[in-house]
């Protein structure tokens, strides 16, 4: 009797996750993507121009281990920065380097038509996620930005992906870019970074003297805030409407 009681419940619980799955399938919205910044149109027809000269034998998981390794690459040269400060160039071309991977995948498999896209949402954040860990690592380690700058722009980092993958499971908007400002500017952004750096790490700001990438840090850190403020109090309030309580 205890066995078959023990089954009942098995059964019973398979039938109740199988329709809370089922459920949660119905009612999930269908996800949108929103890429708004500022070279949003360009930088697409140049990623199908090169996705569809990409050599067969090239796919769209080689370019996400390139984005990655180059991230990882760009945050291990601001760490050698702090010895020589020409492995600020080599931050430049990791960067590059990791547009195109991280950029072209996606692309790739969508001119292929071979889409995964569950596999392809996890396994391309969970390696930005890493990989801006790896980059922001390096930057507190190269003596061009406070430590604590550094780790206070990678919560921010961290903070805006979570909010944006939240968004994308309830409301089924996947957000690329903020107020015009997607990835692709932040890179060009911090490759000019590098450059002034390069001739210039210190700069007269308020009165005083100050790193270049601290005041630009912090810079960095406010807007992030204000984003992660205003987007998490907009979508609140529009998945409140959306489940009202009726009385």
């Amino acid at each position: 009797m205890a066995t078959l009681g023990s089954r009942n419940m098995t059964d019973f619980r398979k039938q109740v996750n199988f329709g809370v799955r089922m459920n949660m399938n119905m009612h999930r919205p269908q996800i949108v993507r929103i890429q708004e910044s500022w070279v949003a149109s360009y930088e697409h027809r140049l990623l199908v121009w090169i996705a569809n000269r990409t050599p067969q034998r090239i796919g769209p998981d080689h370019l996400t281990a390139l984005g990655f390794l180059a991230q990882v690459g760009a945050g291990a040269c601001y760490a050698l920065a702090f010895l020589n400060r020409f492995w600020l160039l080599g931050v430049i071309a990791c960067l590059a380097l990791n547009w195109l991977g991280d950029s072209l995948d996606g692309t790739l498999a969508r001119v292929r038509h071979t889409l995964r896209p569950r596999y392809g949402f996890y396994v391309d954040h969970m390696v930005d996620s890493f990989g801006g860990v790896a980059l922001m690592g390096g930057l507190a380690l190269s003596g061009y930005m406070r430590p604590g700058i550094a780790i206070g722009l990678l919560i921010a980092f961290l903070m805006l992906s979570i909010q944006s993958y939240l968004a994308t499971h309830t409301l089924g908007e996947f957000r690329l870019s903020f107020w015009k400002f997607g990835p692709t500017e932040l890179r060009i952004l911090l490759a000019v970074g590098n450059l002034a750096l390069f001739w210039k790490p210190r700069v007269h700001f308020l009165g005083g003297q100050y790193r270049l990438f601290d005041v630009g840090g912090v810079i960095g850190l406010v807007g992030m805030t204000i984003m992660l403020v205003f987007f998490t109090v907009q979508n609140t309030i529009r998945l409140y409407r959306a489940e009202r309580i009726s009385q």
